[in-house]
């Protein structure tokens, strides 16, 4: 092999090197964990800040490691065509491009793709300072690529999408979680947190029928009785009816004028605030606090009393439920069998259809279990009224005149429902 071989050989070599490096990049900065390296970023190292740089301009960069790829790639091939083929008496030229093909596939491609994956922080810190090398020397054709993009978006306008979704992030929690790197209570409150934001006031108040309340002209002996028979720190104020709610006494101001031997409550009364069904969540807490008050009247399209919501319900959209020492622990649903379960019938349809693993046939105008066996009956069921929804037989345990409180659900074989 003469010197001019040599020189083809070694800048062969060097471009196939050139490959390997740039593949190993692309791969790095592909896969590598923004969220690990901006954690990083506050040690102050100033490779981890090249790194952030060059993911900035993540555009540019893949645009100089597709430009210098391609040209190590083709002018490899050409000289190793033309220098390898010479070796080979017939077909030389078929055996020479196989075996150059091969080898750029092999050794500037998979090999280095392949072993940058085990570590593309590392790499992608190491290789920083040669990529912003090149960036500079590709800077002309970048200008004109740029410019070529910029016309096109002009002339194609893409919504701009966020950087991950919402769908994707509820992704990563599962994958975190599975790997152990958070527990199921701290991606059960991330979850809920991410929720929290899409909650409205429909989905977690006191309907009408169960709030406590205290009419304005009642008699001291009375309020004291329904503080201590409800266990509630406060209580509605009315005015006539329940549709008329003036505000909110607290019980610590009611125990105190009752030791002063006051006998009128309406100077106890409290503000209270009004909120429509479809208030988010979110927006009422920040009202809450700003007023200093712990409890919102949810009213109808015609002004009247559809439920309460608390603070505490806000809170427990977060955290779970919140019971203190003198709270009846309900349980919504207790396990009587295999996938058989008494059912209160206050408990959110969301979660029996969860339980259950249903989806609803469509958009159902019912928020609670009552509300859906109510609908599934059309009317309020006697006790041992039963049904079959889809896959699950479903029978009335407890009822009043004016709803079902209680019902028990078993999960049967599908070839046994009778679908409604």
């Amino acid at each position: 092999m003469d010197d001019d071989g040599i020189s083809r050989v070694a800048i062969f070599i060097f471009l196939l090197l050139l490959s390997a490096f740039l593949s190993a990049a692309e791969t790095a900065f592909v896969r590598i964990n923004r969220i690990r390296m901006k954690n990083l970023a506050y040690s102050n190292d100033k490779k981890v800040e090249s790194v952030l740089n060059l993911v900035n301009n993540y555009d540019i960069l893949m645009s100089t490691i597709i430009i210098l790829k391609s040209i190590a790639n083709i002018t490899a091939t050409s000289l190793g065509v033309y220098e390898f083929s010479g070796y080979f008496n017939n077909y030389g030229t078929v055996f020479a491009t196989i075996i150059t093909v091969l080898l750029i596939l092999l050794l500037g491609e998979l090999l280095p793709r392949g072993l940058v994956k085990l570590a593309p922080e590392k790499f992608s810190m190491f290789a920083s300072p040669v990529l912003k090398a090149l960036i500079s020397i590709c800077t002309p054709v970048n200008f004109i690529l740029s410019s070529i993009k910029k016309a096109f978006s002009r002339i194609f306008k893409a919504e701009i999408q966020p950087s991950i979704t919402e769908d994707e992030f509820r992704t990563m929690i599962d994958e975190v979680e599975n790997e152990g790197v958070i527990n199921k209570n701290e991606s059960d409150l991330i979850r809920s947190a991410i929720e929290f934001s899409e909650t409205v006031v429909e989905d977690i108040y006191t309907p009408r029928t169960d709030i406590v309340g205290i009419e304005e002209n009642e008699g001291l002996d009375e309020i004291k009785e329904k503080f201590i028979i409800s266990g509630y720190s406060r209580l509605p104020v009315f005015s006539g009816d329940m549709d008329n709610i003036v505000g909110v006494l607290h019980e610590k101001d009611f125990y105190q004028a009752l030791n002063r031997k006051e006998k009128d409550i309406k100077k106890l009364v409290a503000k209270i605030l009004f909120v429509t069904t479809n208030k988010k969540i979110s927006e009422l807490l920040k009202e809450l606090q700003l007023s200093k008050a712990h409890m919102a009247v949810v009213i109808d399209e015609y002004g009247g009393t559809e439920g309460l919501v608390t603070m505490e319900d806000i809170i427990e959209e977060l955290v779970g439920e919140i019971w203190d020492e003198h709270d009846e622990v309900i349980e919504w649903f207790k396990k009587t069998g295999e996938d058989k379960f008494l059912i209160s019938c206050n408990a959110d349809l969301d979660d029996m259809f969860e339980l259950f693993g249903l989806e609803p046939d469509e958009e159902m105008d019912v928020t609670t279990v009552n509300g859906f066996i109510t609908m599934l009956f059309e009317g309020i069921p006697e006790v041992g009224g039963r049904l079959v929804y889809k896959d699950i037989d479903i029978t009335v345990t407890k009822a009043e005149a004016k709803r079902v409180l209680e019902i028990q659900a078993e999960k049967i074989k599908k070839d046994a429902a009778i679908t409604m």
